[in-house]
């Protein structure tokens, strides 16, 4: 037996209080999805900036209508405290999602970034407090690694930060240890490596390369890749980040909680390579693409050239192992990405209202 089918065992058995924030979006509302599944009770938070009520009412479809009712919803945002103190009561486990990604964003807008992803941290992580959580678990980031090349990634060697979003999240890891010996607030961040699947938003200057790149093929559309090619990254499927996040909130002993993990495969995948596994899979349904090559333009400002993560802290104390590598991520979420990519996403009226801020990538 893994530890999630472990883990799955014990959560239906006794069903724990889940607060998700950001679980309007991408890793979120798979978080959402899985803990509902499992029979969990789960408030989720979200204020649209980034998360998108489509991704809602799938998991709402997926899972049914007796499990939906497991859910209360909370339209807010992290940066109001006040949210946080109502939105943690009665609260065993908080998932902290909520953040605005990117990079490119950061260095255009690092004061948002800044309000968001440290602000709003510190806040629920007072409200985690005043209302007992027993545990905090909260995304960080590969980009914390900046320009600490030696690979592969392990956790306690970091370098400097290259973007006010490495910063920010490098800044959360910090608070959590503070917050940990101060007020004992049981914290576990997870630094994601490039996390890809189902619901995540192809569309905006921001988004991630996975589903940006599918819809533009499946569109026939052009494809670039940021410098030669060369540039790598360890893609992770989001099924592998679920495991993840359940494990860090329910792991016993000590030795596990104040801790940082990252969460990846440990294997490089070139940008090259990754169009190339992208580009062959879709060529089976879209003949357009059995010759179809990508462009070339300049790197990005703030981008790491290479990473790759070590897991063997993750897998020590946590019992942490991924159950998809790139290639069956990408094929478990194909027939996914093709319904649901094949033309321009709609946003809904509300969605429409937070349109100036791009779409969130973990």
């Amino acid at each position: 037996m893994t530890a999630l089918e472990s883990l799955k065992n014990r959560f239906t058995a006794s069903p724990a209080s889940w607060l998700v924030t950001g679980a309007a979006g991408f890793i979120g509302s798979n978080l959402l999805e899985a803990l509902l599944r499992w029979d969990q009770k789960v408030i989720a938070l979200d204020n649209f900036s980034t998360g998108h009520q489509k991704n809602l009412d799938e998991v709402r479809e997926s899972v049914g209508p007796v499990r939906w009712k497991n859910c209360a919803w909370i339209e807010g945002d992290i940066r109001d405290v006040a949210i946080c103190r109502h939105a943690t009561k009665g609260v065993d486990y908080i998932l902290h999602q909520a953040a605005l990604g990117s990079v490119p964003r950061s260095i255009e807008n690092p004061l948002a970034t800044h309000d968001s992803n440290v602000n709003g941290f510190i806040n629920l992580l007072w409200a985690a407090r005043e209302n007992s959580v027993k545990r905090f678990v909260y995304a960080s980031s590969s980009s914390v690694y900046g320009d600490e090349r030696t690979l592969p990634q392990v956790e306690h060697r970091i370098g400097n930060a290259l973007s006010p979003y490495a910063a920010s999240k490098r800044i959360n890891e910090l608070y959590a240890d503070v917050f940990g010996r101060c007020f004992s607030v049981e914290c576990v961040g997870l630094r994601y490596f490039n996390v890809f699947g189902p619901r995540q938003d192809p569309n905006g200057a921001y988004a991630a390369v996975i589903p940006k790149w599918i819809s533009a093929m499946i569109q026939n559309q052009p494809v670039f890749i940021n410098g030669d090619g060369s540039t790598s990254r360890d893609f992770c499927y989001v099924q592998n980040v679920v495991q993840a996040n359940f494990l860090a909130a329910t792991v016993q002993g000590s030795e596990a909680v104040h801790q940082q993990y990252n969460i990846a495969v440990g294997n490089q995948t070139s940008l090259n390579d990754l169009h190339e596994m992208i580009r062959q899979r879709l060529a089976a349904k879209f003949d357009h693409l059995r010759d179809f090559k990508p462009g070339y333009r300049d790197f990005r400002q703030g981008d790491i050239r290479h990473s790759q993560a070590d897991t063997g802290k993750a897998h020590r104390l946590l019992g942490y192992e991924p159950t998809h590598t790139i290639a069956q991520g990408l094929d478990e979420a194909l027939d996914w990405y093709v319904l649901n990519l094949s033309s321009g996403q709609k946003m809904s009226s509300r969605e429409k209202a937070h349109q100036q801020i791009e779409p969130q990538i973990a």
